[in-house]
């Protein structure tokens, strides 16, 4: 099946419109993310569609539907109070962004476009960009804290939050020029954004913060970082087979993320496919932590644990301070969402 933003569309509308006439909670329902715009949300012949249900009242949790092997619906499930009052919204940079970006697909009482309306009235007011801005900077910041003046118990929990912490950082950047960035593409995506910026220099940074340079130069890792593909994938069959599964790591994502890793290694930018890899992985190691020795070598090879941590806790405490300069000397002109 050729797989196409029109027929990904196609699919998220019928959804919406099946979900709607079974479930009288169902008060809207929105389209987000690569499909609505962007790059190709194929990725190495795979995608998937994000579709939130807005509910009157909410008892659901998130949802992974198969349509066919390569390509799925990430569903999920939203209170109508997460949504109130629609103007603070402006100030929250993943829920503003998605109202201020997505396709209404089922809105019978109107809720979504009074909402969506409301966040878009001076969304990019300075005071409003910064507020998004400041918020990630902030929380990346107080983590980046909470480990300098911590014992640092290595393991799923410790990695997880540095990757988090790196990613509020990016996106703390990000916000100052469109939305937070995320998914397979994470850092191809800040890449682009850091060459339209002329703030390459990010870039190579915060590929060392994810790599500890075992992808200098835009060389590849060539086997090793194959066989480190490999055992991802047996410890996602082993999650499945075993343990209450995260619906990010469902079974039915498998393809999803296979195929962009192997697109990300034989690309010129190998160096993308380690934040899909790690993050998730880092995931599976949080829910089975006996069973992580391959994610736990793969860590310490790249730094992530062990001795070599206090240089990317180091490199993150850098990275930090440029972001808060860039904050500081920002101006409204500056504006200009990625295409």
């Amino acid at each position: 099946m050729r797989i196409t933003r029109d027929l990904l569309h196609r699919i998220a509308a019928d959804t919406v419109t099946d979900r709607a006439k079974q479930d009288p909670s169902i008060i809207a329902a929105y389209l987000h993310g690569t499909v609505l715009e962007g790059p190709d949300p194929v990725l190495g012949g795979a995608a998937d569609i994000d579709l939130v249900f807005i509910h009157d009242l909410f008892d659901r949790s998130r949802e992974i539907v198969r349509m066919t092997e390569d390509v799925h619906l990430d569903i999920e499930h939203h209170s109508k109070d997460q949504y109130q009052p629609a103007k603070e919204l402006r100030t929250r940079p993943w829920i503003g962004f998605a109202i201020y970006q997505c396709k209404l697909l089922h809105d019978p009482e109107h809720f979504l476009d009074f909402t969506q309306a409301s966040v878009r009235g001076m969304f990019f007011q300075f005071e409003n960009v910064l507020a998004r801005a400041e918020e990630l900077h902030t929380r990346s910041r107080a983590a980046w804290l909470h480990f300098h003046n911590s014992e640092i118990e290595f393991g799923p929990d410790q990695v997880m939050a540095y990757l988090k912490a790196v990613e509020d950082a990016i996106n703390a950047a990000a916000c100052l020029y469109g939305p937070p960035l995320g998914g397979r593409r994470f850092l191809f995506r800040f890449k682009l954004l850091a060459e339209e910026r002329q703030i390459t220099g990010l870039y190579d940074q915060v590929v060392e913060l994810v790599s500890g340079g075992i992808f200098p130069d835009g060389n590849t890792a060539g086997e090793e970082a194959k066989g480190w593909m490999l055992e991802w994938a047996d410890d996602l069959k082993r999650l499945n087979e075993n343990y209450e599964v995260p619906p990010e790591l469902h079974r039915h994502r498998r393809a999803y993320y296979m195929r962009a890793f192997e697109a990300m290694l034989a690309s010129d930018d190998p160096e993308t496919f380690l934040w899909p890899l790690l993050t998730t992985w880092t995931r599976m190691a949080e829910t089975m932590p006996s069973q992580a020795a391959a994610w736990g070598a793969v860590c310490e090879r790249i730094g992530l644990i062990g001795e070599k941590f206090e240089r990317r806790l180091d490199g993150l405490d850098a990275l930090l301070d440029q972001i808060e300069v860039m904050i500081e000397k920002w101006e409204p002109g500056e504006r200009g969402l990625l295409p």
